[in-house]
């Protein structure tokens, strides 16, 4: 593929996409990686949520979440591009000579691109409930793709944990210490917890899923 032309999440075709992935420049990335499972996510949602049909007192319910996971579906492919667009930047800041004008480059960039995994996830941990609730009254037949859907959200949870941490770390590179890094951005320090605790969340609903999912599976 010519070298011209613009690769996005949002804008290009799957092989398109795939094939920048694969390629040894790092954006897109996993943090782009992570939006588009986020997609997938958000699309199987409203897949699942389309298919079922629910007694009156939980229409209320199900209304809702098909417009949730059809904004959220648009909102991730464009958090995706947004996350290439932090990760170009924050190895530019790495590429730069030795100097104070490379250590507040690498701490600007290593912020942003931590707000960036960080807003991804919060739209992660968001997604969740929507998905289980869909786990318990959602159309029975399609429960393999309530359980791709939790895959997908998890990756998305764990890819954008992982960033900001590390993110959030490489300031030290920066001349910062951990103690700084705490108290001078205390909610991306804070995100990182949460994102851990719905991946648990995740694993807990899916564990309690896999004896409908998967109940050829004899493992005694």
């Amino acid at each position: 593929m010519g070298d011209t032309v613009e690769i996005t999440t949002q804008n290009t075709t799957v092989e398109e996409w795939t094939w920048a992935l694969a390629q040894s420049t790092g954006s897109p990335g996993g943090g782009a990686g992570a939006g588009l499972m986020l997609a997938v996510a958000a699309s199987l949602t409203s897949m699942v949520a389309g298919y079922t049909q629910t007694s009156e007192d939980q229409s209320l319910e199900l209304s809702l979440i098909l417009p949730r996971a059809h904004a959220l579906r648009h909102e991730a492919l464009r958090l995706a591009d947004e996350d290439a667009a932090a990760s170009k930047a924050f190895g530019a800041a790495f590429r730069m000579n030795p100097s104070s004008a490379r250590d507040s480059a690498i701490s600007e960039a290593s912020v942003e691109a931590a707000k960036a995994s960080a807003v991804l996830g919060q739209r992660a941990l968001e997604a969740i409930e929507d998905l289980a609730w869909l786990s318990t009254y959602g159309n029975r037949a399609l429960i393999a793709d309530v359980v791709v859907g939790f895959g997908a959200l998890r990756s998305t949870l764990a890819g954008a944990r992982t960033n900001v941490s590390f993110d959030l770390s490489t300031l030290t590179a920066a001349g910062k210490s951990m103690e700084e890094i705490h108290e001078q951005h205390p909610v991306l320090w804070s995100m990182v917890g949460k994102l851990h605790a719905g991946i648990e969340r995740i694993d807990g609903l899916m564990a309690g899923l896999d004896p409908k999912a998967a109940p050829t599976d004899d493992r005694s």
